[in-house]
C-alpha cells in the first residue's frame, strides 16, 4: 500500500506547497493538479513490494500491472502489440570478478588493479575473454565532421585501447557533442581508426555520483537487447572505467598529469593526445542469458477523422535498479524520482484528459518502457518496432526524473533548439509564467541519457524536460546534493523533500504541451540547422505539415 509517511518530512518548499499547491502557476490559469494525486502514484511505485522495478524482475512486472490496472479503470485502450503490452527480447550479462582482472604493464612489470577500487568493467559490450593491448590518450575521444574536429586524428590506434576523459570542447553545441559520445557514434569512429576497446576515465567536474557508489554495483548484471539489429559496438573488445582518483597511474611517465588534464576538462577546453607508457591485460569471465520483458503502451484516441491515426507519445521509463548493495542498511533502489516521478506524471496527465474529456485531434499514446536504466533499451525497441507504423508517430515528448524538488520557475528543456517543439514549450511556458532554458550543464550529456535519444536517433522530433536551475544559485546546490546523495541510491525514496507545486506545475507544462502538439494542424518539424534533421524520414505524402525536413530514410 502506499506510505504516508512522507509528508511530515516535507522541506519548507514542499510544506508551502501543500499550503498553495498551485503557486507555480499563475492565478489565471486554469489548475489541473494540485501534486497530491501524483504524489499518490510516486508513494505506489515506490513500495517495497516492486522491490526497486528491476528491469525483466517480478517487482517491475507488478508495477507494469498496476499501471495497466489504472488505465483499464479510466477506459483508456490498449495500443500494444499483445494488448496493453509490447514485449521487449533483452539479454543479461554478468561478470564473475574473482576470474576477472584488469593489470598495467609498463617496464616488463605488472601493476595489476584493484576491481572497484580502481576501475571496473563495463559489460555494456561484448567484452573479450582476454586482451592485452598498448594504450593511447585520445582525449576526449570525439569525431564531429561536421564541426571539423577528430581527437583520433593523426593517432596510431590499430590494436589498441583508447583511454579518453569524458566531456566536450567548449565550442561544440552540447546537443551535438552528447550525440557524438554515445556508444554508438564514438565506437564507430574508433573502430574505422582501428582500437580495440575503452578505458574512460569520468570527468571529475561532472561526475553525478562520487566513485565509491559508482562502482558499488559494478558487478550487478547489465542488459543489451537481443538481435544483431540492436548492436552499436561490434569488434569493441573491452571497456571498463577508471576512478579518476588514480588516473594518474595511467600517466606516469607521460609527460603529462591528470590533473592537468582535469584542470582543462573543467572548462571544456582542448586536450593534448599521446601514447601512454606500457600496456594494459585484461581477462574478463562473463555470463549470458535470456530475458524477457516488455512496454506498457496505452492510447487516448484522437477525434479528428484526417489527423487521428497520427501519434503524439508521452514516454516515461517506469524501470529502476532493483535490489543492490546496501547503503545505510537500505537495500531496495526504490526509485521515487527516477523515475517514479515521470511515471507518475503520466498517468496523471492521462486521468486529466480523460475526466476532463478532452479530445484532442490527434491520438496521445502512453509509454511505459522498461530497461532504461539498462540503456535505454525499452524505448529503442518500441521505437525501432513500434506498434502503429513509425511515420505515424510526430513526436516523443519525454519524462525522467523531473525533480520537483525546488520551486518551478525555470524549465530545463533538452532539445530546445532542435525541432518546433521547443517553440511549443516556450509558448505554453509562457502562458504558465514559467521562463524556458536550453541544457545548463552540457558536460553531463542528459540529452542521449533518457528515452528521448530514442526517438531522435529515428529522426522523430523529441524533447525531454525538467524543473530548472539557474547555475550558481541556491537551487543548483540542492540539485547538485541530491545527485550525490540519492541518485542511484536507496535514498531515492518517499522520505526525500519534495515540492508539490512544482510537480503540479510541470505537470500542467506537460499537459497543455501534450495538447498543443496534438491538436497543432502541421507535424512538429526539425529547426533547419539542426543536425537531428537528416535522420528524419522523408514525409508521408498526407502528412500534414508544410515543411518536413528530407533525409535518410
Amino acid at each position: 500500500m502506499p506510505c504516508h509517511r512522507m509528508l511530515p518530512a516535507l522541506a519548507a518548499t514542499a510544506a508551502s506547497a501543500l499550503l498553495s499547491p498551485f503557486a507555480a502557476v499563475p492565478a489565471a490559469a486554469e489548475q489541473h493538479f494540485d501534486g497530491r494525486s501524483w504524489w499518490q502514484t510516486v508513494e505506489v511505485l515506490a513500495d517495497d513490494r516492486f522491490q526497486g522495478r528491476e528491469t525483466g524482475s517480478a517487482g517491475e512486472r507488478a508495477a507494469q500491472d498496476y499501471m495497466v490496472r489504472q488505465l483499464r479503470a479510466l477506459g483508456i485502450r490498449a495500443a500494444g502489440t499483445q494488448g496493453y503490452f509490447e514485449p521487449v527480447p533483452l539479454e543479461t550479462r554478468s561478470i564473475d570478478e574473482s576470474r576477472s582482472s584488469i593489470t598495467l604493464v609498463r617496464d616488463g612489470h605488472d601493476l595489476p588493479l584493484t576491481l572497484g577500487e580502481e576501475a571496473f568493467f563495463s559489460t555494456r559490450v561484448a567484452l573479450a575473454p582476454s586482451i592485452e593491448a598498448p594504450l593511447v590518450f585520445v582525449g576526449y575521444g570525439l569525431s564531429v565532421p561536421e564541426r571539423g574536429y577528430d581527437d583520433l586524428a593523426g593517432l596510431d590506434l590499430k590494436g589498441k585501447i583508447a583511454v579518453m576523459l569524458q566531456g566536450s570542447p567548449a565550442d561544440m553545441p552540447s546537443a551535438l557533442a552528447a550525440h557524438y559520445q554515445s556508444a554508438a557514434e564514438r565506437w564507430k569512429a574508433l573502430r574505422a581508426a582501428g582500437a580495440v576497446g575503452i578505458l574512460a576515465i569520468p570527468n571529475p567536474a561532472s561526475m553525478d555520483i562520487p566513485w565509491s557508489r559508482m562502482a558499488l554495483n559494478r558487478t550487478h548484471p547489465s542488459m543489451t537487447l537481443r538481435g544483431p539489429e540492436f548492436d552499436d559496438t561490434p569488434g569493441e573488445r573491452f571497456l571498463a572505467v577508471f576512478n579518476p582518483a588514480h588516473a594518474q597511474l595511467l600517466f606516469d611517465g607521460s609527460g603529462h598529469t591528470f590533473a592537468e588534464l582535469a584542470a582543462l576538462a573543467k572548462e571544456r577546453a582542448p586536450l593534448p593526445r599521446f601514447a601512454l607508457q606500457g600496456a594494459l591485460r585484461a581477462t574478463a569471465s562473463i555470463s549470458e542469458a535470456p530475458l524477457d520483458s516488455r512496454d506498457v503502451v496505452a492510447t487516448v484516441r484522437g477525434s479528428d477523422p484526417k489527423l487521428r491515426d497520427e501519434v503524439v507519445v508521452l514516454s516515461a521509463h517506469l524501470d529502476h535498479l532493483g535490489i543492490g548493495q546496501p547503503i545505510h542498511g537500505d537495500r531496495i533502489y526504490h526509485g521515487v524520482m527516477d523515475n517514479g516521478s515521470g511515471s507518475a506524471m503520466l498517468l496523471d496527465v492521462a486521468r486529466s484528459l480523460v475526466r476532463g474529456h478532452v479530445r484532442t485531434k490527434r491520438s496521445i499514446m502512453l509509454v511505459w518502457v522498461t530497461g532504461e536504466e539498462k540503456g535505454l533499451l525499452g524505448s529503442r525497441y518500441f521505437a525501432t518496432h513500434p506498434p502503429v507504423p513509425r511515420r505515424r508517430i510526430v513526436a516523443d515528448l519525454n519524462t525522467d526524473m523531473f525533480l520537483p524538488i525546488v520551486p518551478l520557475k525555470v524549465l530545463t528543456v533538452y532539445g530546445l533548439d532542435e525541432s518546433d517543439l521547443g517553440d511549443d514549450v516556450k509558448a505554453v511556458a509562457a502562458r504558465l509564467g514559467v521562463r524556458v532554458q536550453p541544457d545548463p550543464e552540457p558536460l553531463r550529456n542528459s540529452f542521449i541519457r533518457s528515452d528521448q535519444y530514442s526517438f531522435i536517433r529515428l529522426g522523430i522530433p523529441s524533447l525531454a524536460m525538467k524543473v530548472g536551475f539557474t547555475p550558481g544559485s541556491p537551487e543548483a546546490t540542492i540539485f547538485k546534493s541530491w545527485l550525490t546523495e540519492r541518485y542511484h541510491a536507496p535514498a531515492d525514496d518517499v522520505h526525500q523533500p519534495v515540492d508539490l507545486a512544482a510537480a503540479a506545475g510541470y505537470e500542467e507544462v506537460m499537459r497543455a504541451l501534450a495538447i498543443s502538439v496534438a491538436d497543432a494542424p502541421n507535424r512538429p518539424a526539425w529547426k533547419p540547422d539542426s543536425f537531428f534533421r537528416r535522420f528524419a524520414a522523408p514525409a508521408p505524402a498526407n502528412a500534414t505539415t508544410a515543411a518536413v525536413a528530407p533525409g535518410m530514410p
